[in-house]
């Protein structure tokens, strides 16, 4: 089996990379290595993964349309796993050009790649972002998504639709899944529980929005992990249309730990793991936040039999000692 992994140095992409090289498939990962955050970073995942059997790599933009053309054409993949992105919330306020050019622009080379090229099954990575300020709990698939409160949800939105389109005309199996707030060793620097971690050991305040109300469906990388590659080896076929009005191999997940945690006892985990209390300063709520996420992972158990089960007592002490051995600890 071979699989392109785009992102594959990102925090995702990079541990789906060592999960399938580990299991003898062979990987073909792209990446553009851009700035949004520590390129080093990037580039010690990618380490990791080069010079293994079965690891190829290129460095290559989705937004690259002869590149990607090229790189389609040169090569056949089994299955295609999107993990390039360009993330972030808050970003997006500020540089919404990024957002188009690769989440839009690039998702549409990766499309033409996969239905030109017989593709077999396309994952992507859509994200909890979609569900807005939806006032139901927990967020199902099935529920209403029209109505995203940042730009970056708004493409992901739009790649679900870019997906069912493709689907449904030329018959390509497309898999998105939504993820909730993805964490452990290896992640991103611009996540909330980075951050928190990042200024407690320097002992400097943390910035806490929405004065400390809010609420996250922590999920730990592990289980993101299992539930990708369960969901790679399970195309979805036609009848999994959601819309009743056209047939296409489509399918939405949820990929989430179903048990919000509250911003305070997050702290609170980060802390007892420290050994250090952080200091606080209480802010209110940034644009295109949203006070709660929690994931109803009905479907991913019915149909994959898994559903995330990693407590953040388990995956904050895991995130942390990576974090002091990656980084060095100040005691």
């Amino acid at each position: 089996m071979r699989v392109l992994v785009t992102g594959v140095a990102g925090f995702i992409g990079y541990h789906l990379g060592q999960r399938l090289l580990a299991e003898g498939v062979q990987v073909y990962g792209i990446d553009n290595l851009n700035d949004y955050y520590d390129v080093n970073l990037k580039k010690a995942r990618l380490a990791q993964l080069q010079g293994q059997a079965g690891f190829t790599f290129e460095y290559l933009d989705l937004s690259d349309r002869p590149g990607i053309t090229n790189l389609f054409a040169a090569n056949s993949f089994d299955c295609v796993v999107n993990l390039a992105a360009q993330a972030g919330v808050r970003y997006s306020l500020i540089n919404p050009h990024a957002y188009v050019e690769s989440n839009l622009t690039g998702f549409v080379n990766l499309l033409e790649g996969c239905r030109h090229h017989q593709v077999k099954h396309l994952v992507y990575a859509s994200s909890s972002s979609v569900y807005g300020v939806n006032p139901k709990v927990p967020f199902a698939t099935s529920d209403n998504v029209d109505h995203p409160i940042s730009l970056y949800a708004a493409t992901k939105k739009s790649n679900e639709l870019m997906a069912f389109t493709y689907s449904h005309l030329y018959q390509i199996p497309t898999t998105g899944l939504r993820f909730f707030t993805v964490y452990g060793p290896w992640g991103r620097p611009d996540m909330a529980y980075f951050k928190f971690v990042k200024a407690i050991e320097a002992g400097q305040p943390i910035e806490v929005f929405n004065h400390g109300n809010m609420q996250r469906d922590f999920t730990y990388i592990d289980d993101v992990i299992e539930g990708v590659m369960r969901v790679m080896r399970q195309p979805p076929v036609a009848s999994s249309d959601p819309l009743g009005t056209a047939t296409a191999p489509y399918k939405l997940y949820n990929i989430g730990n179903h048990q919000p945690v509250a911003l305070g006892r997050f702290i609170e985990v980060i802390e007892t793991v420290l050994g250090k209390t952080a200091s606080k300063q209480y802010l209110p709520m940034q644009p295109g936040d949203v006070p709660t996420t929690y994931a109803d992972v009905d479907d991913l158990i019915r149909d994959v039999g898994f559903r995330p089960t990693t407590p953040i007592e388990t995956g904050m002490t895991r995130f942390i000692a990576w974090y002091r051995n990656y980084y060095g600890s100040p005691n």
